[in-house]
């Protein structure tokens, strides 16, 4: 399975202007019930991502005003990106030898195509597993 496959049914991509200011994306992140976004800059390319981490550890633990402190003061810029054709299990690695709980999904053109989360990685894996046992019980008790 590569990335297509797991991001190919989303019609929405979150993303934040880096001139937002910190109160408004996490405003925008609960609206959104997701826990990081993108920042693009003015021409929309991705620049950065804001989690909830950043707003907890860079703005709430250091008691700055999240009015007004902007995104871009607080934001990740070294980003680690996977583009489409990248197969799930490569991206679940590069996740894991990073300590990353997000990646980017960029593709040119285009640009930024949203984020793969473990959030992603685990529905697979339920669902594989459902699948999995669903044929074992068809197979141990066949229908009359």
């Amino acid at each position: 399975m590569r990335v297509a496959d797991l991001i190919g049914s989303r019609t929405e991509i979150y993303f934040i202007p880096e001139d937002t200011t910190v109160l408004e994306a996490a405003q925008y992140l609960r609206s959104k019930e997701v826990r990081s976004a993108g920042v693009v800059n003015s021409g929309g390319t991705l620049v950065g991502v804001i989690s909830q981490s950043d707003i907890s550890d860079k703005v709430a633990a250091e008691n700055k005003c999240p009015a007004w402190v902007k995104v871009s003061e607080i934001m990740s810029r070294n980003l680690l990106t996977v583009t489409s054709e990248v197969s799930l299990e490569e991206s679940l690695k590069l996740m894991e030898q990073n300590s990353v709980y997000h990646l980017c999904i960029v593709e040119n053109p285009g640009g930024f195509r949203g984020m793969l989360s473990v959030s992603d990685f685990l529905r697979v894996m339920a669902s594989d597993e459902k699948s999995r046992a669903d044929m074992l019980e068809a197979y141990l008790y066949p229908p009359r």
